[in-house]
């Protein structure tokens, strides 16, 4: 849903992925629906994992922002060119129980949105890098 949204609200000022330390190879069917309520299209849409992105030939990658809570424990691969790190954590909707999934999934969505709505807000190349790193970080401390 994060990549969804970064594209949306990032008018073609990045372009985003979307990947996971564990991808169970297929993207969870109610993240799909909830975009596309949203008006979101994402065809390209694939589980990923983020070894894909820690490669020497991998994207550039200026800002790596782990969402899921649980990924703040976990150890995260070194990624190429240093690229700005911050944690937003949110609950995992897929590990709601299945009559609370669309629910769940509508939450996590409006959380990653106010988010990533203010992320795309900040003005980045007036900022020098750790004012922006701070920026950044205390969007996923302070929006829930």
């Amino acid at each position: 849903m994060a990549e969804g949204l970064l594209n949306k609200y990032a008018n073609g000022r990045f372009n985003s992925f979307s990947a996971g330390s564990c991808p169970t190879g297929v993207v969870n069917p109610h993240a799909l629906e909830r975009l596309e309520l949203e008006g979101i299209s994402l065809p390209d849409a694939r589980s990923k994992s983020w070894e894909e992105f820690g490669q020497a030939d991998s994207p550039a990658l200026d800002f790596v922002i782990t969402v899921c809570d649980n990924a703040a424990n976990e150890v995260c691969p070194v990624w190429p060119g240093q690229p700005i790190n911050a944690h937003w954590g949110v609950f995992d909707p897929a590990a709601s129980e299945e009559h609370e999934k669309r629910i769940a999934f509508a939450k996590a969505f409006a959380i990653l949105e106010r988010r990533i709505f203010l992320f795309t807000s900040l003005p980045m190349q007036g900022l020098e890098r750790m004012v922006l790193e701070h920026k950044v970080r205390a969007i996923g401390e302070t929006v829930s």
